[in-house]
Parts: C-alpha cells; sequence; structure tokens
C-alpha cells in the first residue's frame, strides 16, 4: 500500500510527520513524498526525507519514495538527494514526460547511479541496454520528441564537435565519456545494411539491437527492410529502429483503411495536385484528386475525399531519422475530433509519403476509436 502525502515539501513538517505515522500504522508500506509543484531544492530536500527519519517512529515499517516535478528544472537532482538521504523508491518517467514541465528523467536518475556507485552506493537492477530504444518507444506512442541535447537518449548525448574533444575520443574515450553509449543501448553502427542484405544479417542485427523476431514477423519485416533498402545505399542502426517502430505502428492500429498509392505534382508555378489509392478494410479500392496550398496538404485533402471524417489538423512535424540527403523522414502528426486527439507517425525517405502515412495511421485511430465511415463511391465532394 503506497500513500502519497501532496505537496509534502511545502507542508508543515510536525503535521507532515504525524501523518506519515498514522497512515503507516494503519498499514501503509510505502509513503510517498511528493514535490508536487517543484519548489524545492536538492539541499532542502535530502534534509526533509532526513527528518522524516528521525521523526516518524515507525518509518522503518514502511519505504520511502520521492515524487519530483520539474518546475524549477531540479527533479532530477532532488530525487538524486533524496536517494543520498535514504529514500529507496523514485517515481518519475521515461524521457522527464509529465503535467507541466515533466516529472523526474528516469534514464536520468538510472544512469546516474550507474555511474556514481561510489556515492550513491545503490543499485536498481535494471537492464539499462533497453533504455534508448524505451526513449523512442515513448517518444513514438506519445508523439513528444526527444530533444537532441537530452541527457543520456538525446541526439547529441555522445557527439562531439570540438576539434580536441574529437582527437581525445578517437585515443581514449573515457577522456571525454563518462559512460558507454551502448550501455544504455545506443546502435552501434558497426554493421550496415543495404540491398544485398539477407534475411540472416537482418536478423542478427535485429537480435543485437534488442529485437528478437519470430519467422513469420521477420518475413514480413525483411519485406519492408527490402523497399527501405532500395531507396537507400545504406541502411543504418537508428533506420532499423525506425523500421522496427512503423511496424509497431501497423501492428497496434487497426487498418481501416490502407494507403496503397500516393502521387504528387506540384512546382513553383504549378498548382500542387495529389492522387491518393486508399484500400478499406473490406477490400474497396478508391482512388481520388485534389489540390492544395501545398503537396502535403493537397494529399490530405485528397485522402479526406475519400475518408469523409471531419477532423483538425493540430500538428504536423518532421524529424529526420539519420543524417545525409538519403535520410528516412519521420512525421509526427495530431489531429482532432470531438475533444479528442489522435497522433500518427509515419517514416519514409519521401516527406510526402511519410506525410501520407502517419496521416493515414492517426486516421485509423480516429476511425477505431468508433467514428464511423460509410463508402461512397462518388469521389465528387
Amino acid at each position: 500500500v503506497e500513500f502519497s502525502p501532496m505537496d509534502a515539501t511545502r507542508t508543515d513538517p510536525d503535521y507532515l510527520y504525524a501523518m506519515l505515522e498514522a497512515v503507516i500504522n494503519a498499514g501503509a508500506t510505502t509513503v510517498n513524498i511528493a514535490d508536487t509543484v517543484g519548489y524545492t531544492f536538492p539541499t532542502e530536500f535530502a534534509e526533509r526525507i532526513r527528518l522524516i527519519q528521525e521523526n516518524v517512529p515507525n518509518i522503518d515499517k514502511a519505504v520511502i519514495s520521492v515524487h519530483c516535478h520539474n518546475d524549477l528544472g531540479m527533479s532530477v537532482a532532488n530525487s538524486l538527494g533524496a536517494i543520498t538521504a535514504g529514500a529507496r523508491q523514485v517515481e518519475g518517467c521515461i524521457n522527464g514526460l509529465g503535467e507541466r514541465a515533466g516529472n523526474a528523467a528516469l534514464e536520468e536518475i538510472i544512469m546516474a547511479i550507474e555511474t556514481r556507485p561510489d556515492l550513491f552506493g545503490v543499485s536498481t537492477n535494471i537492464d539499462t541496454r533497453q533504455i534508448y530504444r524505451t526513449s523512442r518507444l515513448v517518444s513514438d506512442i506519445t508523439g513528444f520528441p526527444v530533444q537532441p541535447n537530452k541527457a543520456i537518449v538525446g541526439a547529441n548525448a555522445f557527439r562531439h564537435a570540438s576539434g580536441i574533444h574529437q582527437d581525445a575520443i578517437l585515443k581514449e574515450r573515457t577522456t571525454f565519456e563518462i559512460m558507454d553509449p551502448q550501455a544504455v543501448g545506443w546502435p552501434s553502427n558497426e554493421m550496415v545494411l543495404g540491398k544485398l542484405s539477407g534475411r540472416a544479417g537482418l536478423r542478427s542485427r535485429l537480435e543485437e539491437l534488442g529485437y528478437n523476431l519470430k519467422a513469420e514477423e521477420l518475413n514480413e519485416t525483411f519485406e519492408q527492410f527490402k523497399l527501405l533498402a532500395d531507396k537507400k545505399r545504406e541502411v543504418s542502426d537508428a533506420d532499423l529502429v525506425s523500421l522496427m517502430s512503423s511496424q509497431r505502428r501497423v501492428v497496434d492500429v487497426p487498418a481501416i483503411f490502407t494507403l496503397e498509392h500516393v502521387q504528387v505534382a506540384s512546382g513553383n508555378h504549378e498548382v500542387p495536385t495529389a492522387t491518393v489509392k486508399l484500400v478499406s478494410s473490406d477490400g474497396t479500392s478508391t482512388t481520388d484528386a485534389a489540390t492544395g496550398t501545398g503537396p502535403v496538404d493537397a494529399v490530405y485533402k485528397a485522402i479526406n475525399r475519400i475518408v469523409k471524417v471531419d477532423n483538425k489538423l493540430t500538428e504536423y512535424r518532421v524529424d529526420a531519422v539519420t543524417e545525409g540527403i538519403d535520410a528516412l523522414g519521420d512525421v509526427t502528426i495530431r489531429i482532432e475530433k470531438d475533444d479528442q486527439t489522435y497522433i500518427g507517425r509515419g517514416s519514409d525517405t519521401d516527406i510526402i509519403v511519410a506525410s501520407a502515412k502517419a496521416y493515414m495511421n492517426a486516421l485509423n485511430r480516429l476511425l477505431g476509436d468508433g467514428n464511423g465511415y460509410t463508402h461512397n463511391t462518388d469521389p465528387s465532394p
């Protein structure tokens, strides 16, 4: 049984001690000390944890937990300070997600404990090699990107731009790296796959990245891999992680509509025009076209002419999965209908195709949420 006294860092200490003693007597086995509005600082919070142990007579019968918010950017530091003072459970979120400025970033807390055992003297028993994939999975599901300079999991976390730093890294990595990127699951890029690679090579690399696929799953993934490899000279680990995320999106969302074909005509003196072909779950194939203010707008309007479900596009974002002119583009969108938000993601070397995939992903979520569709063979508006 866990009990959480809200806003414990601004609560009168004597009242807090009495409350904790009472709830432990009533059966609480964990008391979760919450810095609900991110008000306190590390030295203050550590002292509060220490005083709780001194002033709550039965505190030895419960685990002290902490739950820190990041309103002043102190959530991780406060959580770590609490650990040094005796807390043995920490609540937080991957990537530091949470309301307002977020909660304590679990990946940062975990790696701080792993990197400084001399300071904390505790362990988490967590497989840290799953951190990178977990971070990307959370980002993929929620639609919230990981900022490039995010500690541990950001794109720049292990990049070195300074010439002196780069030279030192080449000679001895520990000069400027306090942890091994592979220790948190960062792709190593040691094996580069291409269009001539076979199933065995793909399976081997995916297993190294932590994906263990059944034969049928491997076959489906291999088909998607070959399509990607035909468009790119080399398929990197980051490409494979994105590919696996795309496969999961397809499995998790019922395919009420499938994007069969998209074609766009656009230019600085032309009206952007898009033609799309969708196949519904009953096998019906429908093709329609539309114009728009740009190629993506034209594609979305063409899709809307077929699906005929009102919605509002509230966010559209494109991120490059890898570097280079042939990089995969990862598109994230949000659409709204009846005060409900639906996130869609799509990846492709063609940004227009990725945008179409993302929109279909969001629309299938919306349609799968009980919003009906009636097939209309008349393509007129």
